[in-house]
């Protein structure tokens, strides 16, 4: 074997090394002149430059984040509203793999509707039988009634004699974060920044290690964020505590070690790993011009709430097992993933069980933290890092010169660019240049319902708003397929069936299977059963057929050159029998013919799949 493998080394070696600039002259031979960006380039929604192919960066040096062969803790959350359940829960996720808790309250960034009441009887419930000072990590998302939280495990750690340096507890304090997400605050930034260090210094007193003030960057990915906008955003709200905790008196270099960054990891791996990394860069560079050495900052990542998906959710676990390599590859210190189910409803044990294992499989059998910033080097992964910190340093820059995070959410700045963003981000869906498996493309009509904990909601607000702007509300980007697939199933249970689109399918199958497939998709991202055939002979049959599908809406498939001779004919006899006629395909130099023959709509890659679909509900759903 080892003589054989030799020899074809030796024979690889005889041939000279292929060189970019090869690649490149072969590929210009192929393209047009100018074609190389246009089809070969990738751009992110920060305009970032993703190219075909890359040289390794030999001079590239790891970037320090979490401890070489060290494993990031498996946060399981902890949300749901009724204490003694949330408790039950989290002694079974501790006694199964987790290595630490997500305590989610109520309003908070990451309870998602649910989560636990701001109370110190609700907390001591909670996490009782709960040793805290075994080695066990708690994160809180406190949400709007902030201090409560602390206050209260802060008392309930005094309270079974324990000591608080002992314990593991990010407090996760984030004053501008909930009022990004409420759309407000009850007071000042003035005010608000000497309550958030007169708070860490009470706890601080108390003996806790912290960190206390978290840099919770997620509120600005739920909202549709871009990466760097997720970057500078995490970077202003870290300077803005630094600051605050500089004016009360805490050294800089105490007062950085209160502060930890909070980040969303997604299934678009590469920009989730070089987001974590260009963080901890940009950290360090701010850490410099404080006049420190630079240390690790803790990054805690959660899977992203925007890419779930109600429909077809087992599609999630792929997502979040994607995000979650990412996070941990990137170097996240901590990792929380929202189990499959989330979108629908407070989740199961079963679905609490996969997100708890998706981690332990990726950790223990996978093995992905045995190497500190694997992805160093990587000609990709170095250049989109360069990349991204190069955007997010400059949009940090500019939300300083609008005076800082709160400053630049109160004139709307934030807001604004995360607005932009997520109106690409939904136009992309909506013309089917980005997808969503299971939803926007190969949606399941028959999909099975899945099983979710039936609790009520609890309710959490600011009373009163003495700051007030436009918040950085949360969404998923299945939203408007999902609302589709609502009407749909509202429509089943009046009349017992879906509504139905006749494929009108003329020509043999040749002809008619490619577009007669992409129209069955098509229909069904929105609910809409396709009435399937193979084809038609007789125009007389095809007619027949669409009066026996009880359905009001046609659409023709075949090829291009059946239409030129059909289309016009089998139009007129659909509309004759009753059928509004749609087309599967691009009209080209057909279309004016077709319109004045009735046609009422066009299905094609690149068409507004959304608008069409809610046009040909207003059809079938009359």
């Amino acid at each position: 074997m080892t003589e054989k493998l030799n020899d074809e080394l030796a024979l690889a070696a005889g041939f000279p090394a292929a060189t970019y600039e090869e690649w490149r002259k072969l590929v210009d031979e192929v393209l047009k002149r100018g074609d190389f960006d246009s089809k070969l380039i990738a751009r992110t929604y920060d305009r970032l430059r993703i190219e075909p192919l890359y040289r390794r960066n030999p001079d590239a040096r790891p970037i320090i984040g979490r401890a070489p062969g060290a494993g990031w803790a498996i946060m399981q959350r902890v949300d749901h509203p009724q204490s003694e359940t949330a408790n039950s829960q989290a002694l079974h996720d501790l006694a199964n793999g987790a290595t630490g808790l997500a305590l989610e309250f109520a309003g908070s960034s990451g309870a998602h509707g649910y989560g636990l009441a701001a109370e110190q009887e609700t907390i001591a419930r909670a996490l009782e039988q709960i040793d805290l000072e075994s080695g066990i990590a708690i994160d809180v998302d406190p949400g709007p009634q902030a201090k409560k939280p602390a206050e209260a495990i802060a008392a309930l750690l005094e309270g079974r004699g324990g000591a608080p340096s002992a314990s593991i507890i990010r407090f996760g304090l984030d004053p501008i974060g909930t009022a990004a997400l409420a759309g407000g605050a009850e007071h000042d930034w003035d005010r608000l920044e000497r309550e958030l260090a007169a708070t860490i210094t009470k706890l601080k007193k108390q003996g806790f290690e912290g960190p206390f003030a978290a840099a919770d960057a997620r509120v600005v990915h739920n909202a549709g964020g871009s990466e760097a906008q997720e970057i500078a955003y995490a970077l202003a709200v870290a300077t803005a505590y630094l600051r605050a905790l500089a004016a009360k008196g805490i050294a800089i270099e105490i007062a950085r070690g209160m502060l930890y960054f909070r980040i969303s990891a997604d299934a678009d791996q590469f920009l989730t790993i070089c987001k974590l990394r260009a963080l901890r860069k940009l950290w360090a560079r701010i850490e410099e011009a404080c006049g420190l050495n630079p240390r690790p900052a803790f990054i805690a990542a959660e899977t992203a709430w925007r890419m779930m998906t109600r429909r077809d959710p087992y599609v999630n676990i792929l997502r979040t097992t994607i995000a979650v390599a990412a996070a941990g590859l990137g170097g996240a210190n901590a990792v929380t993933v929202l189990p499959f189910t989330m979108a629908l409803g407070l989740p199961d044990a079963f679905a609490r069980r996969l997100a708890r294992n998706t981690q332990l499989v990726l950790l223990e059998e996978a093995n992905l933290a045995r190497v500190g910033d694997p992805a160093a080097g990587s000609g990709a992964v170095e250049d989109l890092t360069e990349q991204l910190c190069r955007a997010g340093w400059s949009q940090f820059q500019e939300l300083e010169k609008a005076g800082g995070a709160f400053a630049a959410l109160e004139r709307g700045k934030i807001q604004g660019n995360v607005a932009a963003v997520k109106a690409q981000r939904q136009a992309a869906l909506a013309f089917r240049q980005e997808a969503l498996i299971g939803t926007t493309e190969y949606a399941d009509l028959a999909e099975l319902p899945v099983a979710i904990t039936e609790v009520s909601q609890p309710t959490s607000c600011i009373a009163h708003k003495k700051v007030q702007f436009e918040p950085l509300a949360s969404f998923r980007l299945a939203e408007p397929f999902e609302e589709l697939r609502d009407a749909s199933d509202q429509v089943r249970s009046r009349s017992g069936a879906r509504p139905k689109v006749f494929l009108a399918n003329i020509g043999s199958i040749a002809e008619f299977g490619t577009r007669a497939t992409f129209a069955a998709n098509f229909f069904a991202a929105g609910g809409i059963e396709a009435v399937a055939n193979d084809g038609f002979s007789h125009r007389e049959e095809l007619i027949a057929a669409y009066k026996r599908s009880g359905t009001g809406l046609a659409c023709l498939c075949s090829s291009d050159q059946v239409y030129a001779r059909e289309a016009l004919p089998t139009i007129e006899a659909l509309r004759a029998a009753g059928a509004s006629v749609w087309i599967a395909g691009r009209p080209g130099r057909l279309e004016p013919a077709l319109q004045r023959a009735g046609v009422s709509g066009f299905i094609f890659a690149g068409c507004d799949v959304i608008a069409a679909l809610r046009a040909a509900h207003s059809l079938v759903t009359a």
